[in-house]
C-alpha cells in the first residue's frame, strides 16, 4: 500500500499544484492576460482580488471587463458600476454597452453622454463613442414607441436555407436566392422577388468594382430579363448594404434590409414606396421595434391574401442560425399604450411570443395558413361568418365561441337576420 501511494501521490501533487497556481495568478499575472485579451482567463484572479478589496476601482473594473467580456452581464453590473463611482474612465463605456446590450437605453445615453465629457476634457477622440450615443438614444425611442405586433409563430432554420420558412400565395409572388433564380455559381448572398406576373423582378448584388450590396430591378421583354435599373440614392446609398427586397402587391411599395449609418444595429429593415407622379422613390422609413433590434433583421414580407407576415433575425442565436418570426400585420402599427418601460422592453425583445397574443386560443389556424400553398383565387379562410368583438379578436366559425351561451344568443341574431331578409324580399316581391 506504500509503495503504491508513492506511486500516485506525485502525479496528484502536480495537479493540486497547478491548479492551485491557477486560481492564485500574482496582480501582474492577472493584468498580463487582461492586456493581451485573455479575459476569461483572467477573470477568477480578479475576482478573488475584488472580494478581498471591494473597495479598489481597478480590481472591480477588471473584473467587470471580464465578466463583460465572456458574456456574463449580471455579474459584471454592479463592479462596472463600483468603478464609475470612482471615476474609472473605462467603466462608463463598457457599462454604456451593457446597457445597449440588455436595452437600457436611457442608462446608455447616460454612461456614454458621461464617457464622452471625460474623453473630450482630455482631448481624446470622441467620434467613434458619438456614434454609440446616437444608436442608444435612437434605440431609446424606438422602445418608447414598440409597436403593439401579433407574433403568432417563430421557427430556428439553418441561415444559408432560411428562405424555406416563407410559403407565399401565389398572388404575393415569390422569393428565392440569387444563385438559384439566375443558375449562378457567383458567391452572391441576396434574394430575388419575383411578382405575380412573373416580369418584374428585384434584387441586390455587389456593384462593379466594390463589395457594398445595393438594389436592382429588371423586366422580362418577350423572354429574356434586361434593362437592370440601379434603384436610387435614397436606398442605396454609400454607408452601407441594402438587400433582401419584397414589393407588395400595389407594385409600389418595397420592404429591404439596409446597415448604413441609419441602422442601430447590423442589417434593419426599410420601408419606402414608388411614386408614380415623379417617377421617384420616397425617403425611406425606418422601422420600429420589435421588427428592428441590434442584430441582423432582414427579409420583411408582407402576404396580403393571407393577411400575415414574416420577418428574419439573427437576434439570440448562434452562428449560421436564423429565427422566422410569423407575425399579423397591423397597417395602423398601433403601438403599447404603457407607462410600463419593462413591458414595452419585453416586447421590443421578443421576450415571448405568446405575450404579444390578443386571442386567448392561440393562431393554430392562422399558422396553418400559414404553411398552405394558395393559388390565385382560392379562399385563404374558411369563414362561416364575420362576427366582431373587438378591434383585436374577430369570430369566423361556431369553434371560435368558448361559451355555449353566447353561441346560442349569436344563433339566435343569425336566425333573426334571416328573417328580416326573408320579410324584405316578400316584400319587395
Amino acid at each position: 500500500m506504500t509503495q503504491l501511494l508513492k506511486r500516485i501521490a506525485p502525479p496528484v501533487v502536480a495537479c493540486l499544484l497547478c491548479a492551485f497556481g491557477l486560481s492564485a495568478q500574482s496582480l501582474e499575472q492577472a493584468k498580463r492576460l487582461y492586456t493581451a485579451g485573455k479575459y476569461a482567463e483572467a477573470k477568477s484572479a480578479f475576482e478573488r482580488f475584488a472580494k478581498q478589496s471591494p473597495n479598489n476601482a481597478s480590481y472591480n473594473h477588471w473584473y467587470g471587463v471580464c465578466c463583460f467580456e465572456t458574456g456574463d452581464l449580471t455579474a459584471a453590473e454592479p463592479y462596472l458600476r463600483m468603478a464609475a463611482g470612482r471615476r474609472v474612465q473605462e467603466a462608463y463605456r463598457y457599462l454604456g454597452e451593457l446597457y445597449i446590450k440588455t436595452y437600457r437605453f436611457d442608462e446608455a445615453v447616460d454612461m456614454y453622454a458621461e464617457y464622452i465629457d471625460i474623453r473630450a476634457k482630455r482631448k481624446d477622440d470622441i467620434e467613434p463613442y458619438k456614434k454609440r450615443l446616437d444608436i442608444a438614444e435612437k434605440a431609446y425611442r424606438m422602445v418608447d414607441k414598440v409597436e403593439n405586433v401579433q407574433i403568432i409563430d417563430s421557427i430556428v432554420v439553418d441561415r444559408n436555407n432560411f428562405l424555406q420558412a416563407y410559403t407565399l400565395s401565389e398572388e404575393a409572388g415569390r422569393i428565392a436566392s440569387y444563385r438559384d433564380f439566375f443558375q449562378t455559381g457567383e458567391q452572391v448572398a441576396s434574394t430575388v422577388y419575383v411578382n405575380e406576373i412573373g416580369d418584374r423582378i428585384c434584387y441586390a448584388h455587389p456593384e462593379d468594382g466594390q463589395e457594398r450590396y445595393s438594389l436592382f430591378s429588371q423586366s422580362k421583354l418577350l423572354d429574356k430579363w434586361s434593362d437592370e435599373k440601379r434603384l436610387p440614392e435614397n436606398i442605396n446609398n454609400n454607408s452601407g448594404n441594402s438587400n433582401y427586397p419584397f414589393i407588395l402587391t400595389d407594385g409600389a411599395t418595397i420592404y429591404y434590409a439596409s446597415d448604413s449609418e441609419e441602422s442601430i444595429g447590423g442589417l434593419d429593415l426599410f420601408v419606402t414606396r414608388y411614386n408614380i407622379n415623379t417617377d421617384t422613390y420616397l425617403t425611406p422609413e425606418q422601422l420600429g421595434m420589435p421588427f428592428n433590434s441590434l442584430a441582423n433583421d432582414y427579409m420583411l414580407v408582407i402576404d396580403e391574401k393571407k393577411g400575415l407576415g414574416w420577418f428574419a433575425s439573427d437576434r439570440n442565436q448562434p452562428a449560421g442560425k436564423v429565427c422566422i418570426y410569423l407575425f399579423v400585420p397591423d397597417e395602423q402599427r398601433n403601438r403599447i399604450e404603457s407607462d410600463d418601460i419593462d413591458l414595452k422592453r419585453s416586447r421590443a425583445l421578443i421576450t415571448s411570443i405568446a405575450d404579444t397574443w390578443s386571442r386567448p386560443n392561440g393562431y393554430a389556424e392562422l399558422i396553418s395558413l400559414a404553411h398552405a400553398e394558395l393559388p390565385s383565387g382560392k379562399k385563404e379562410v374558411r369563414k362561416d361568418f364575420e362576427f366582431v368583438i373587438n378591434d383585436n379578436t374577430i369570430y369566423y366559425t361556431w369553434e371560435d365561441f368558448k361559451s355555449p351561451e353566447a353561441r346560442d344568443f349569436y344563433e339566435k341574431l343569425l336566425s333573426l337576420y334571416k328573417q328580416k331578409n326573408d320579410s324584405g324580399d316578400k316584400l319587395d316581391t
